[in-house]
């Protein structure tokens, strides 16, 4: 008998016609990779999810109820969907550490006010009206700040981020979540054109108390255990945390464990204070993100950019995500975009980087990821995020195939005569079924450089295990279109 049955046995003798299914031919173009996102952020007591355990996330409002309202997790996983309701999103949540101490900032105001008016406040981009009447004393306009807050706590989209105090003329806003990511929130006043203060009233901010202690991530990283999360994002943008995570990642890439993912997080401040803290970090695993000094959370900043490239991930990985929008973000105010020298800077010390449109919008303008270099110097080999995306998707589509197409096949050499049916590989067959594959990539415009592939291609029979064929591949991965160069040169 020539054919490999799977379940049909050979020697049958009850009467009857036998008919089994073999779908190893079936899918006859590359493989669909699914995408699994993961959040990973504190929460707060009120939130009911238990820390240290992979949740679900079915809506942008879930993480209300889950993380708390005001919480990181809450901001994150309502960015997340608001930017991408179609990836799938999972969350570990983290109870903030016993020692951690909370951010504050403290708002100082002077009066008395000399005319009637509003301004605003604005905490993490949340927009808050203060309404001021005319001869209001510094004590009246403070106690008008804080009762504005604290009727926003629940009202602000995730909720928002601090709770309120007042002592005389000093409001004290205090981080809900402890540790050192609260430090970065952003509060200001009057962003938006033609909202000023009402003549005779100023008010002053200043950091007031640091935070500090942030959760441990050993008891996450082990929820994680063996389920693959392609995208994970985090609000951790520098510390042990930052390297914690990447660590943990790069052991997913590696080729005994095959369940890569890429991380994202965020920082903002000044190009300089921004490439302080991203010059120092290295890793091909982890994108951080340059906010710029927006008013919008970095760990929502986070969230949004993760959410953008996991849904374009789906549809082409390979395909560079600059001019993408960024929803629900707020650009800085004019004088604070960076200009191009100051991106440049940026995407020189491993932070991607935004554009602000003329409406508004903030726009992906590269991705990349923090590696800069090797033990030697200078590397460009992992900088963009495409690269890492493509490199993943072909390893799965290559694994994907070869587990549907030779599920159970035996393994012979070149040139043994078997029958035709037979479940048999050889190396040149596997060579065929390479070849095959790759024209697909280059077809769907993953790959470039055929005939180079085929010159470097390589598949033999391992010459100590005879069960074993090893293969390398070589594949020029497609390139983006970024930077376009022209000389106009002209005639009088």
């Amino acid at each position: 008998m020539s054919i490999s049955f799977n379940e049909i046995p050979i020697d049958i003798r009850t009467f009857g016609s036998y008919i089994e299914f073999d779908g190893s031919r079936a899918v006859q173009g590359l493989a669909a990779q699914p995408h699994v996102a993961l959040i990973i952020a504190q929460k707060v007591a009120a939130g009911t999810i238990a820390a240290n355990t992979p949740t679900l996330i079915p809506s942008a409002d879930a993480g209300l109820t889950l993380f708390g309202v005001g919480s990181h997790g809450a901001h994150m996983t309502k960015a997340f969907k608001d930017a991408n309701r179609s990836t799938e999103l999972w969350a570990i949540a983290l109870d903030d550490d016993g020692a951690a101490t909370a951010a504050t900032f403290t708002l100082t105001v002077t009066g008395p006010a000399t005319a009637a008016g509003t301004f605003y406040v604005y905490i993490g981009g949340e927009r808050i009206a203060v309404v001021v009447a005319d001869g209001d004393d510094a004590n009246t306009v403070a106690a008008s700040i804080n009762a504005a807050v604290v009727a926003k706590y629940t009202t602000a989209k995730g909720g928002l981020p601090v709770t309120s105090g007042v002592a005389t003329n000093v409001v004290t806003l205090t981080a809900k979540n402890g540790g050192t990511v609260s430090n970065k929130l952003d509060v200001r006043l009057n962003y938006y054109q033609g909202e000023t203060m009402p003549a005779g009233v100023s008010v002053a901010i200043a950091a007031g108390v640091s935070g500090a202690t942030d959760p441990d991530l050993t008891a996450a990283i082990a929820a994680m255990g063996d389920t693959q999360y392609h995208t994970v994002v985090h609000p951790f943008y520098t510390g042990a945390n930052f390297t914690t995570i990447a660590t943990e990642l790069e052991r997913r890439w590696g080729p005994m464990t095959q369940i890569e993912g890429h991380a994202y997080t965020a920082i903002n401040g000044t190009q300089g204070a921004t490439t302080a803290f991203t010059t120092v970090q290295n890793s091909q695993f982890v994108t951080n993100f340059a906010a710029q000094q927006s008013p919008t959370p970095i760990w929502q900043w986070a969230a949004a950019v993760a959410a953008v490239d996991a849904y374009q991930t789906q549809i082409d990985p390979a395909r560079p995500r600059q001019t993408l929008p960024v929803p629900g973000m707020l650009p800085p105010e004019a004088p604070d975009v960076y200009t191009r020298d100051e991106r440049d800077n940026c995407l020189r010390a491993g932070a991607a980087t935004y554009v602000v449109d003329p409406g508004g919008r903030c726009l992906i303008e590269r991705l990349i990821t923090t590696y800069q270099s090797n033990i030697v110097g200078p590397d460009t080999t992992y900088l963009d995020v495409t690269t890492m995306r493509t490199l993943a998707y072909l390893r799965y589509s290559r694994r994907a195939r070869l587990s549907q197409r030779f599920p159970r096949h035996k393994l012979a050499n070149d040139g043994t005569e078997f029958a035709p049916g037979q479940a048999i590989v050889t190396p040149s067959s596997i060579r065929a079924d390479g070849i095959a594959w790759f024209k697909l990539l280059e077809f769907n415009g993953y790959v470039e450089g055929f005939e180079q592939f085929k010159d470097d291609y390589i598949v033999e029979r391992d010459g100590t295990d005879p069960n074993r064929i090893n293969e390398r591949i070589s594949p020029d991965l497609i390139n983006q279109f970024r930077v376009f160069a022209g000389q106009i040169q002209f005639l009088l």
